[in-house]
């Protein structure tokens, strides 16, 4: 069982407003960086929260670094814009330059789990200066398909696979938020399969206490879960935008960590790892460990996070 992270100790942590284009983003800022040691910026994936990395924020900022942890766009106390257009991966990657700028950082290690990772590798390509180092959980790095992927799930996996499920706008919206706990205790991938079963509910996984799931229900309930939806609805257009670095590789100190359990791995293998990340300093693999992986095992992940850092800066 993961150490406890009481609810007022994490409402302690300070906060700051970023301001990314027309988007505020609320950051989570913890620690005091120690002398040639970089900021590290953790991005979560859906559904998640700056929350969701409550355990890595606490110790590294103990280890002596200072820990920028962003609800991202659409989530939280963040703005949730409601033109579909505006989360694509590029203007994620902004955000993220925008949370830099303003704590007037010139790079940071970034860490990302889930879509957070897909975040972070696409920054490594895209803004290469200003990412010292990279590690991205549960979902690798690939390269850009030769043709848009959601024609390529739909095809492989079906209608009901989630990502194709997602895309029509306000169909899994409603579903997701209809029972919001429901939601985020389902120990099955979201589908239209699922959204059409009983509303019975599964108990918490043991690594989230009744405490730690009521912070998540209550802020899902209160922002829905559009915007982190928006970021599934913009896949194809995301490979047309990012047609200009289909050649680039992450040449930066790299990690992968993932569970031998957690089902992405099923349909995005990390079979491309030493093809894209040139410099790639590990490939873990917890076992018996599934997809919410950093509050799952928390010091395992913690420890790999820590070794990484201590290598690159």
């Amino acid at each position: 069982m993961p150490t406890h992270i009481p609810i007022a100790e994490w409402e302690r942590v300070a906060t700051r407003e970023v301001t990314s284009g027309d988007v505020t983003l609320r950051v989570f800022d913890h620690g005091d960086a120690r002398p040639g040691k970089p900021p590290v910026v953790l991005c979560h994936g859906f559904p998640e929260l700056a929350f969701s990395w409550r355990h890595q924020i606490f110790a590294l900022a103990r280890a002596g670094y200072r820990v920028l942890a962003p609800d991202m766009r659409g989530y939280g106390g963040s703005s949730r814009p409601a033109d579909i257009d505006a989360y694509d991966i590029l203007t994620l990657c902004g955000d993220l330059t925008a949370v830099l700028d303003d704590v007037g950082a010139d790079d940071a290690v970034f860490v990302g789990h889930d879509w957070g990772a897909m975040v972070v590798w696409q920054l490594a390509l895209a803004h290469p200066e200003r990412v010292r180092a990279v590690a991205g959980m549960s979902v690798p790095v690939s390269p850009r398909p030769p043709v848009p992927p959601l024609p390529i799930l739909r095809k492989r996996l079906g209608d009901d696979f989630y990502m194709v499920w997602f895309q029509e706008p306000g169909v899994a919206d409603a579903a997701l938020s209809r029972n919001v706990r429901r939601t985020l205790t389902a120990r099955e991938i979201y589908s239209a399969r699922w959204s059409e079963q009983e509303d019975e509910q599964s108990p918490p996984p043991p690594w989230l206490d009744d405490e730690e799931l009521a912070y998540y229900v209550d802020t899902f309930e209160r922002t829905g879960f559009t915007g982190g939806l928006n970021y599934y609805r913009n896949l194809d257009r995301n490979w047309e935008l990012t047609e200009h670095l289909a050649d680039r590789r992450v040449t930066q100190p790299s990690l992968f960590v993932t569970g031998s359990k957690d089902p992405v791995g099923e349909f995005m293998p990390a079979k491309d790892l030493d093809r894209m990340l040139t410099d790639q300093r590990g490939h873990i693999v917890l076992d018996g460990a599934g997809h919410w992986i950093q509050q799952q095992r928390p010091d395992e992940v913690n420890a790999a996070l820590l070794d990484f850092l201590s290598a690159v800066g």
